[in-house]
């Protein structure tokens, strides 16, 4: 079964079909095959039960608070805010771009639209100040990527969505390794310039007076953190109240900055409409297909091969970070998720691991799956941005910002309490 399995999603999926449709054809595959009973009976129930639940509005609010932000001019001065504060060390405006896809990550659940409005920002200044093309183009992609690990996060919606693990701790769990993943980003570029200083372009004039009167162009995002993320903590309000609030902040902050027109209201609910539909979608099917997983017994197949390696715990887990590494490559993110982690999940936990501390593994590895080649979905998007040159550029440019995601890895394996500590402290 599992055999015959892998080989209809791998066929299905080198059609290039829309991963909800796969989703859907491999679901009624199994069902016709496999089951006893027609469980295809059972889809308007499935798919009607599930599309009700109430997190899932989060979703589309926080996608559009994205949008907003996208549109609201904020990015700009957040920038020229970063480059005042970190462009004296080796790397410069690199620093910059990390600093600030890290801050854009609070008001924004999507590693895409942190990347195209940073890139959009940063791409001008390489040859403006002689950067190397190549490490400036894979820092925003990297930086792009913690726009899924710092909260707000929707891939930590769809992780506690499909798994039923709490979506605030999961957002806290995320701030620790968000901010040593920041970190770790930035030493990769300080010591690629400390050995290699042609790397390195030209120093940014600032002062002491020009940084602190650009602290003020950092209110904006952490004030939206705040709201958004504060009033979940203070039991003020659920996620979903939270994205609305967040929504409601965005608009007003787009006034303020004189961005706020019916035109930009209109293309970020477009925007939103797109993007919300198309994850909602593989959501909802995703619930019919691992109802069929469960029926048929291939989750328990899963479980008895895994385990049946007789791996370690830690071996165990290795091996499995191996299989979503490999998948990465090959598979949008999202698909990815919602095909293994129902299934995944069981195994991890019966291993002692915690659901919370596997939903922040997951993001890690799905940042890991948008950088890899060939299918690195933010790749692309710094490339596109870019509108020259080669693609390959970009994949060099990331690779050892792809190292500091395996040390990310490493460090959360060792000390799993940089993401538990704070879920603990609030929750437990």
């Amino acid at each position: 079964m599992l055999t015959a399995t892998t080989l209809v999603l791998i066929l299905l999926v080198a059609l290039a079909l829309p991963i909800a449709v796969v989703m859907g054809v491999l679901a009624l595959f199994l069902d016709y095959v496999y089951s006893p009973l027609p469980l295809r009976f059972a889809l308007g129930e499935i798919l009607w039960g599930h599309s009700i639940d109430f997190i899932l509005v989060a979703i589309p609010l926080f996608v559009l608070m994205g949008e907003l932000m996208l549109r609201a001019g904020i990015a700009d001065k957040m920038y020229g805010a970063m480059v005042q504060w970190l462009s004296w060390l080796p790397g410069g405006l690199m620093h910059a771009n990390i600093g600030t896809c890290a801050a854009f990550a609070a008001t924004s659940g999507s590693s895409v639209a942190t990347a195209a409005t940073i890139g959009t920002v940063a791409m001008p200044q390489i040859h403006k100040r002689g950067y190397n093309e190549r490490l400036f183009l894979g820092s925003l992609a990297a930086g792009g990527t913690l726009g899924i690990l710092i909260p707000p996060s929707i891939n930590m919606i769809v992780f506690g969505f499909l798994t039923d693990t709490s979506v605030p701790q999961l957002f806290l769990g995320g701030i620790i390794p968000g901010l040593i993943l920041t970190f770790l980003y930035m030493l990769v570029i300080f010591f690629a310039c400390l050995f290699h200083p042609e790397w390195d372009g030209h120093p940014e004039e600032t002062s002491w007076r020009l940084r602190l009167v650009s602290l003020v162009d950092l209110l904006p995002p952490l004030g939206l953190f705040l709201v958004v993320v504060g009033s979940i903590y203070a039991g003020w309000a659920t996620p979903t109240e939270a994205a609305a609030l967040g929504v409601f902040c965005s608009i007003a902050l787009a006034a303020v900055n004189g961005r706020l027109s019916f035109e930009m209201v209109g293309e970020s609910l477009l925007g939103t409409i797109r993007t919300a539909g198309m994850m909602i979608l593989i959501l909802i099917v995703s619930f019919f297909l691992n109802f069929v997983f469960a029926q048929v017994g291939l989750v328990q197949v899963v479980n008895r091969f895994i385990l049946g390696l007789g791996l370690s715990p830690l071996n165990t887990m290795l091996f499995i970070i191996g299989i979503y590494v490999i998948l990465g490559m090959f598979m949008e993110t999202l698909a990815m998720v919602v095909l293994t982690v129902p299934i995944i999940t069981p195994v991890v936990v019966s291993l002692g691991y915690d659901p919370v501390w596997f939903g922040i593994m997951v993001v890690i590895l799905s940042e890991t799956a948008i950088l890899t080649p060939p299918v690195g979905m933010m790749c692309f998007v710094i490339q596109g941005i870019r509108g020259r040159g080669q693609l390959n550029d970009v994949f060099i440019g990331v690779a050892p910002f792809i190292l500091a995601l395996a040390v990310m890895m490493g460090i959360l394996l060792s000390f799993p309490d940089v993401a538990l500590y704070l879920p603990k402290l609030f929750y437990r």
